[in-house]
């Protein structure tokens, strides 16, 4: 019979020493590392599900690639090997195929960065998915048992997520999983300059409900009262009515994590039924204090309003991540500074900061590309979101990497994180369904 081995190249990763040895050790950011080097790869498990059943499957989720990952999978003489990698771990990826090309076996890659790059990854790769898998992937598996493996898939119209298929949870064995992914719906309404999930993968789409029950069915098989992260761009940002949807989250007793924008803490109907839906945070995007992107729409606001949006959230039950992004155009010293005190004084029970990353495909890589502004030597392996890329318009770059290292370091101190603790435990405390959860049958 034929074989596929699925291969995810997941975990966060920064190159940077310095910020290995200040940021990485802290609580905010070792936790969200941890946590998203655990999530199932929900695009090649979707993909499984998809896959003929007289196939066989093997799922193998690494943080990096070795010898030992290489022996697993040729160990079982797949037909084809599928792996996914995004723009820090492309690198890898690139070297894994190598590996296992010189063993003999045929190889596909897909994702957001293959998406944006194919020719670069076709230089790697028997083949490569570009945009959705979904619609080609039958198609690919059926040419790949034939030994007739075309260089490129691209579907020529979205996918209809009323057709997705149970995602192949079964492909993770017996270890439990911290949290599981499901997804609601796919890309965002916005087109932020920095952002690439919202468009290099088609255009903004939810899920029906029925198959969102589905799999929320099939989960609280594996787990009861599942713990989630919902695999969304923006959370709440289409035009459906969303009660019907936070009724089967409450259904099933999942208690969620999730990415959406500070409006929704403007909309009463949905911030009433959150914490009781079990939804216990929300990852919410306020960008830059210094600099607003172009594409986001009905995001850009007030800074004063989205922080009242924030606490409404949270006197919900139901922590706000302020996302923050370091190093825009218009960064200085001085703005740097800004941010850390507000940082240190804001309300937000936690908080996110990256530094600015072109990821190929969106308009901001575009932009510092055609002004000279991408660093030469940086390969993708830079990439991380804690890596400087690109000359910045008002500091130099090492200015830039001792200012992100320097705000880290003050907004991620015992003091700092110790005070968003104190903030969290008492927002968790009006979150009836996640004291419900934790508290003693």
């Amino acid at each position: 019979m034929p074989h596929v081995c699925y291969i995810p190249l997941t975990g966060l990763r920064v190159r940077h020493e310095a910020l290995l040895e200040l940021g990485m050790a802290m609580p905010g950011l070792a936790q969200r590392g941890s946590a998203l080097a655990e999530l199932p790869a929900l695009a090649l498990l979707t993909l499984a599900g998809m896959t003929p059943n007289y196939w066989t499957s093997s799922y193998h989720d690494a943080a990096r690639w070795d010898e030992t990952l290489v022996e697993a999978i040729v160990e079982h003489r797949p037909t084809l090997v599928a792996i996914s990698a995004l723009t820090a771990s492309i690198d890898e990826a690139y070297r894994l195929s190598a590996a296992l090309r010189a063993r003999g076996l045929t190889t596909v890659i897909g994702g957001l960065h293959a998406t944006a790059r194919p020719e670069e990854a076709g230089e790697h790769f028997d083949a490569v998915v570009v945009g959705e898998g979904e619609p080609v992937w039958r198609g690919l598996l059926s040419d790949a048992e034939c030994g007739n493996l075309q260089s490129r898939y691209q579907a020529a119209s979205a996918f209809d997520l009323a057709q997705a298929p149970l995602p192949r949870w079964e492909l993770l064995g017996d270890r439990r999983r911290p949290r599981m992914t499901l997804q609601s719906q796919r890309g965002c309404p916005f087109a932020c300059d920095f952002c690439g999930a919202s468009r290099l993968l088609g255009r903004f789409r939810e899920k029906p409900l029925d198959r969102i029950a589905e799999e929320l069915d099939a989960l609280s098989r594996i787990a009861p009262q599942p713990w989630l992260e919902l695999a969304d761009d923006n959370t709440f940002a289409g035009t459906r009515d969303f009660e019907p949807l936070l009724q089967l989250l409450t259904d099933a007793g999942a208690r969620y994590f999730t990415e959406t924008d500070w409006r929704i803490g403007e909309r009463p109907e949905i911030v009433s039924q959150l914490a009781n839906s079990g939804c216990v945070q929300v990852l919410v995007g306020i960008e830059s204090l210094v600099f607003r992107y172009g594409g986001m729409g009905a995001k850009q606001a007030e800074f004063d309003r989205m922080m009242q949006a924030a606490v409404a959230l949270q006197e919900a039950g139901v922590v706000v991540n302020g996302c923050f992004i370091i190093g825009a155009e218009g960064e200085t010293e001085a703005s740097l500074d800004r941010l850390t005190q507000f940082l240190l004084d804001c309300p937000l029970a936690e908080i996110q900061l990256t530094l600015q990353t072109p990821f190929p495909g969106t308009s901001l890589y575009a932009r510092l590309r055609r002004e000279g502004r991408l660093l030469a030597d940086r390969d993708w392996s830079h990439y991380t979101l804690f890596d400087v890329t690109y000359q910045p318009d008002l500091l130099s770059v090492a200015d830039l990497e001792a200012g992100f290292q320097r705000v880290v370091g003050a907004v991620f101190s015992p003091e700092a994180s110790a005070r968003r603790a104190a903030i969290r435990r008492r927002v968790w405390r009006n979150n009836s369904r996640l004291n419900s959860a934790l508290s003693p049958s």
